[in-house]
């Protein structure tokens, strides 16, 4: 019986840690961006797409 009353109190405190670590991200601003992850696939390719043609220039001018 001993050993469930530590199970809950371990468990408390882990739950109140990430509690604590959620509330201290949103203070420091982790999850302010709202918009930039739900455009980023969209651009993704174009990016890739520029780096391989400077990759082809770079190499056709040495």
């Amino acid at each position: 019986m001993s050993v469930l009353f530590i199970l809950i109190i371990v468990s408390l405190t882990v739950a109140a840690s990430f509690l604590v670590a959620f509330i201290w991200s949103v203070k420091n601003g982790q999850y302010e961006d709202g918009y930039t992850p739900s455009v980023r696939m969209l651009f993704d390719d174009e990016l890739k797409q520029e780096s391989k043609k400077h990759q082809i220039k770079n190499k056709s001018i040495k």
